[in-house]
């Protein structure tokens, strides 16, 4: 068989394996992870901006205020939202599907919510990560990766730990992740995203975001 039919072989073997939004193995679906005040302050923030255009009534903009404020999960928080902004103004995002670029641009952030395991397939294409505001459902997150000739750039927090597993077959990976102010190595209980897969002509890049700069002047 020749490499090119095994590459594809691959891909087609990653792109129908994986979590499709079911719970992970710890047993726990996103939509029973708890919600924090920062999580109804959003929701409450877009309720808000329903009742000033028209778009709630009154007393719905009350019914689901004193709903959010309630609210334990965000699986209680999502429905409240869902028929005022698109998929990709919401709050928060639980979609457990893998990541595919086939030859475009795939990009994953914000407020979501990452499953303990995430394939990530990519022919030719880019794929960035986010998890700077992510929830994630393990301290230990495995990414599946199936990669020919694409670039998979992963932005993290500072101190997080991103690994290649001692079978994954990835030729160039760059961890530019920063430690934290002050620190010299990662945290005991820092969390940790492993790599697993292959890449093929590709390659990985983990690495923190920019720090915000300080201003030349300050004031006394």
């Amino acid at each position: 068989m020749s490499f090119e039919s095994r590459a594809s072989n691959f891909i087609s073997a990653f792109l129908g394996s994986g979590p499709s939004g079911a719970a992970g193995p710890a047993g726990t679906s996103p939509s029973e992870l708890r919600a924090s005040d920062a999580d109804r302050e959003q929701v409450i923030g877009i309720l808000r901006d329903a009742l000033t255009d028209g778009r709630l009534t009154l007393t719905e903009h009350e019914e689901r205020v004193e709903r959010a404020y309630t609210a334990r999960t965000l699986g209680e928080l999502v429905g409240l939202t869902a028929d005022l902004v698109p998929p990709e103004r919401q709050p928060f995002l639980m979609d457990g599907r893998p990541v595919v670029a086939l030859f475009r641009t795939e990009n994953r952030g914000g407020r979501w919510v990452v499953p303990s395991e995430v394939p990530v397939t990519s022919l030719g294409g880019r794929v960035t990560m986010d998890l700077c505001e992510a929830l994630l459902q393990s301290r230990h997150v495995v990414v599946r990766l199936a990669v020919m000739a694409g670039t998979v750039t992963l932005v993290v927090p500072e101190g997080v730990r991103v690994v290649s597993a001692p079978d994954a077959r990835i030729k160039t990976f760059h961890d530019e992740v920063r430690l934290p102010p002050g620190a010299t190595d990662h945290a005991p209980d820092a969390p940790v995203i492993e790599l697993v897969g292959f890449v093929y002509g590709g390659k990985v890049i983990a690495r923190s975001p920019k720090r915000p700069k300080k201003g030349l002047f300050r004031r006394s």
